[in-house]
């Protein structure tokens, strides 16, 4: 009843309109010195009754001066005064009793010291101690009150999302209050969703415990008119392992907590905890632990360093310019031929990184000429080889254009990095390359290839420079990758299309991906091709689902789900090694050294040639055959290449072209 009459109350106008989001901190310090003072009269006035003596009004002047100074200055210097008190529970508690603790240590001294010094009419220290302990109890009556207005206020207030927070740990119980006690926030817990099992109907702060029970948990959810269940950062093992598909399933919204809100404690901040919590996105259920990778390593190679990275306005490139950036870089040559994202990233470098050196250079890979002025103007120590033409199906179209940037490209930036004496030459290669099934993939084993038997020839003339190769899954949210165009689908109203049901994929993000090229870049020390645990792969067909649940939709009523056939060059399951590959252990156990063919330098210089003659002279029949023989593992799939497959097993003669044929042509 009570509890109504006061809803009745803080639903009336005037307290919506002067409803705000914290009470000021100089208010909070006003009524805390209003309580010493008060504390201050009425022990004063209740010594002066019961013992009968009057005090002079200027002593009481003087003594109540000192106690509200003394109160006033601890309370500013430990601002107690500035806790977020909606939020607060222990840490009030906690400051006030220091407050009071050292203000009573003071006053305690001054009366020493005024006793000794002259016999003037002091405190007495029975009263300190009685100031102190009602000071004391009265702020804590001061902020309970203060959060019970505010927890009203937020009960009464309309429109909230209904929610349960994951787990009964401190940090939930923490994260409910938090919700509970905002003004203008979005959610309203009602509950703790525990995965324990224990008793039922048990309370923890005021929060129902409701426990996991997969045969009823959906009716729970729906018969209190919860809308979503909220869970921090640290349960996202727990929800990517499949623990939030169940909810998925059952068309129940996942919130996730980005992180704590960080409350200032020396100002003001008007920030709700519900501004750092946003809609479980699919990189949070990736299924595998997030990638950490040995950083200090890399600081201690690429700090004070001159760095080029090609490719350097891509999804990966700017990537790798924004870490090295990070790692303090003295100098960052972007190498890229994009006129327009080169000048997005100078921008956002500029804002980002103002103390950055960096050099802006327009080139194409394929041009060598270019090549060599950034090499020679500026000398790097690093070199991360980002540039490539990546996407199959493209490739599959225009594969003499593939040929030209991933193997002649990269041949052009691998021997200047030699000629220039480069420390460390970093190639980012891809998990098609291994038993490549289109065009794509094989012309990035082949740059693999050359950049490994590169390094092997040059250690035998005594050069220094390394040749490093790292091989990657797909990249989460890349340009062209497929999460993005899964997000442009739903936002049309669908349908989504996947190429096949049973398709897989590994990922992973793009900042874990340029950590990988970066830290193989200090680990390495030439001829090694790095390999990424990447966890378990994932059906693109699942992720889809997956998408269109997280986005408060059904998949095949809302968003229909259409499969529409394998694309050019593109297999079911990708692959990180060859069946015939090993691999070794690093001193980072997410990273492996792929143990794999190696070459002869002068027979891979000749195949690499022929190939690239081939593509120049747009022979892609005799291109294609050249490849494939050189690189056997190739087998084209769902491709019009298919047939050159039959032709090199015997099934149609077509003998392929020699280096000598084609420099008489």
């Amino acid at each position: 009843m009570i509890d109504r009459i006061i809803d009745n109350i803080l639903n009336l106008r005037l307290f919506r309109t002067f409803k705000v989001k914290s009470t000021p901190r100089w208010i909070i310090l006003m009524l805390d010195m209003l309580i010493v003072l008060a504390c201050f009269v009425t022990t004063v006035v209740a010594g002066m009754y019961s013992t009968g003596a009057v005090t002079g009004r200027t002593d009481i002047l003087i003594n109540g001066a000192l106690v509200l100074i003394v109160y006033f200055l601890v309370s500013y210097i430990s601002k107690s005064y500035t806790c977020v008190i909606r939020l607060s529970v222990i840490e009030d508690l906690y400051r006030i009793f220091m407050v009071v603790a050292v203000s009573i240590a003071i006053l305690v001294g001054i009366n020493v010291v005024r006793l000794v010094l002259w016999d003037s009419t002091s405190l007495k220290f029975w009263d300190i101690l009685v100031i102190g302990a009602l000071t004391f109890s009265l702020m804590m009556i001061e902020r309970l009150c203060i959060k019970y207005l505010y927890m009203r206020m937020n009960s009464a207030t309309k429109g909230r999302k209904r929610v349960l927070v994951l787990g009964t740990s401190f940090g939930s119980v923490f994260l409910a209050n938090a919700l509970k006690g905002e003004i203008g926030g979005k959610y309203l817990p009602v509950g703790l969703l525990s995965i324990k099992s224990g008793q039922d109907n048990t309370e923890i702060n005021g929060f129902k415990v409701y426990r996991f029970d997969p045969s009823n948990m959906a009716e729970v959810f729906a018969k209190n008119d919860i809308d979503a269940l909220i869970f921090d950062a640290k349960s996202n093992n727990l929800m990517s392992s499949g623990f939030a598909d169940y909810f998925i399933k059952n068309d129940i919204s996942l919130l996730a907590m980005n992180k704590v809100a960080e409350f200032e404690q020396d100002k003001e901040s008007d920030t709700n905890i519900s501004t750092f919590i946003k809609e479980v996105q699919i990189e949070d259920l990736l299924g595998r632990d997030p990638i950490v990778l040995n950083n200090p390593l890399v600081k201690e190679h690429i700090n004070g360093a001159c760095v080029l990275i090609t490719g350097a306005c891509g999804s990966i490139g700017s990537e790798i310019v924004n870490q090295v950036a990070n790692y303090g870089a003295s100098k960052i040559v972007l190498f890229d031929q994009a006129e327009t994202p080169m000048h997005d990233i100078s921008l956002e470098m500029k804002k980002n990184h103002p103390n950055a050196d960096i050099e802006l250079i327009m080139g194409d890979v394929r041009n060598r000429a270019r090549v060599e002025e950034a090499f020679a103007k500026f000398r790097p120590c690093y070199v991360f080889h980002a540039a490539a033409y990546k996407h199959v199906p493209m490739m599959e179209i225009n594969p003499t254009e593939a040929i030209l940037a991933n193997v002649m490209g990269t041949r052009n930036v691998a021997d200047l990095a030699l000629k220039y004496g480069v420390y460390k030459f970093v190639m980012i290669s891809t998990d098609k390359a291994v038993n490549p099934t289109n065009v794509m993939g094989c012309t990035k084993r082949l740059a693999e290839i050359y950049c490994q038997s590169l390094f092997f020839e040059a250690s035998k003339q005594g050069k220094k420079t390394q040749f490093i190769t790292t091989r990657f899954g797909n990249v989460l949210g890349s340009n062209g990758s497929v999460i993005p165009l899964f997000r442009k689908q739903i936002a049309a109203g669908g349908p989504v299309t996947v190429t096949h049901k049973e398709i897989i994929r590994y990922f992973m993000t793009i900042p874990e991906a340029c950590s990988l090229v970066l830290e193989a870049g200090c680990m390495g020390s030439g001829g090694e091709i790095y390999i990424f645990d990447m966890g378990e792969p994932v059906k693109i067909y699942d992720m889809a689902r997956r998408m269109i649940a997280l986005a408060g939709l059904k998949p095949d009523v809302d968003i229909k789900i259409e499969e529409i056939g394998l694309r050019p060059g593109e297999k079911l399951y990708e692959e990180l090694l060859n069946d015939k590959e090993k691999t070794t252990a690093t001193v980072n156990k997410k990273i492996m050294i792929a143990k794999v063919k190696t070459y002869d330098y002068k027979d891979v210089c000749d195949n690499i040639e022929r190939i690239i003659q081939l593509a120049n002279a747009g022979d892609i029949h005799g291109m294609i055959y050249a490849m494939k023989e050189f690189v056997p593992e190739y087998k084209s799939q769902h491709s019009k290449f298919e047939s050159i497959d039959k032709e090199i097993e015997g099934e149609i003669i077509t003998p392929s072209p020699t280096p000598v044929q084609l420099k008489a042509e």
